[in-house]
Formats: structure tokens, sequence, C-alpha cells
């Protein structure tokens, strides 16, 4: 099976749980909750994304006919050393490629593998870091993992429905709205959550924060 990636690049983490760990993250063009393109984003199942996914024009993305290829762009992209290997297998919707042989391919190069999911295709059961982000008006499949990130607020969703799920993590995120002022709202927002509903905690874009990827 050959591979479409949109972006590759060597960061750190900087949402969730892993937040500020070393991490490559493989950014796979697709996603089955929207075209990317903004003329589709008003009739879109997801209509919040701020990540370009279309492609595989970016920095380090490309066509990889193999497993075998993409793992040693992966291994360029970490440099030397084996300690820690971390890879973030992200999107839009990394379930779209992800496979047998490729996570067979990760773990013997010695990587701890996370992926970063929107939940409605089954993860992996040889993935070993599960975050799912749930999106309103889909059909989430996969109520169950490592860490559950709930982009916050979203019409039609609500928090305590999503507490029967079982994850060992429960993190709500502020949507990025752009504007300064609707940024501060949706912080506000969180905050309230947290403060009235402590089964979860907040989760802030520090990549954003330090200016990273």
């Amino acid at each position: 099976m050959s591979y479409a990636v949109k972006e590759m690049f060597l960061t750190l983490q900087g949402e969730g749980v892993n937040s500020g760990r070393r991490a490559v993250f493989v950014r796979f063009a697709g996603c089955n909750l929207w075209s990317g393109r903004e003329q589709d984003r008003a009739t879109a199942i997801c209509q919040f994304c701020d990540t370009d996914f279309v492609g595989t024009d970016g920095d380090g993305g490309g066509r990889f006919a193999d497993a075998a290829a993409l793992v040693e762009a992966v291994e360029a992209h970490w440099g030397a050393g084996a300690d820690g290997r971390f890879v973030v297998l992200t999107g839009g919707e990394p379930m779209l490629q992800i496979d047998d042989v490729l996570l067979g391919a990760l773990h013997g190069a010695g990587f701890t593998v996370a992926m970063e999911s929107n939940g409605t295709i089954a993860a992996h059961p040889a993935i070993d870091w599960v975050c799912i982000s749930p999106k309103a008006g889909s059909e989430v499949v996969q109520k169950s993992g490592d860490e559950l990130k709930l982009v916050w607020p979203q019409a039609g969703m609500e928090p305590v429905e999503l507490e029967s799920w079982d994850f060992a993590n429960r993190l709500v995120q502020p949507m990025d709205l752009g504007a300064e002022a609707a940024n501060r709202d949706t912080m506000a927002a969180c905050v309230d959550l947290v403060l009235a509903r402590p089964a979860w905690r907040l989760s802030l874009q520090t990549h954003k924060l330090l200016g990273l990827r």
C-alpha cells in the first residue's frame, strides 16, 4: 500500500497529555468529514478545522510507495538516537491510511505510535496512544482510548454525554476562532466547563503559543 502524506516534521507535541514531548508528526492527506476545500466548509460535518490536509505538497510530504519508505522518512526527521522515539499520526483522518504493515514497520524502528483521530473509524489495536477528538454530527465508533480531546464549544455536543466513554484522560480544548476576543470567549467556556465538571482537564495549543508547527 502507498501512503499520501501532506507534511512531516519534527516538533514538540503541543496538545494533550503528551504536551511538550519531542515528536515526528506525520499528517496524512484526506479526511472523511470535510474535503479540506473552503467552498465545502459550510456543508461539511466538521466546519471548524484549522489544518491544511489537502494534497501532498507540504514540507516533508509526498506519496510514499510503501511502509518502508515512509518509516525511513520518519527516522530521518527524528535524527540520531533511538531513545524516546515518538511519532504522531494525524491528519485529516489518519485511520483512512493506517494499516498493519505501517504500524509494524514503525514499531520495528523503535517508535511509540500515537494517533489523533475523529473516531469515526475504529482505531487499529496496535496503536500505542489513541487520541479521539469527536465532531458533532458525526457517528463516533471509537469510544475508548487513552485521550478524549473535546474542542469546545461545539453546538450539538454535550460533555456530559461523553463521560460514559472509556478514556483514561478527558481534555477540553478551546476552539480557535482566529479573533482574539472570540478566543477569549472559548477559553472562558472551557475554564467554566472544567470548574463545573472535574472529569475534564484543560488542554491548550501550546505549539501555537511557542510559534511551533
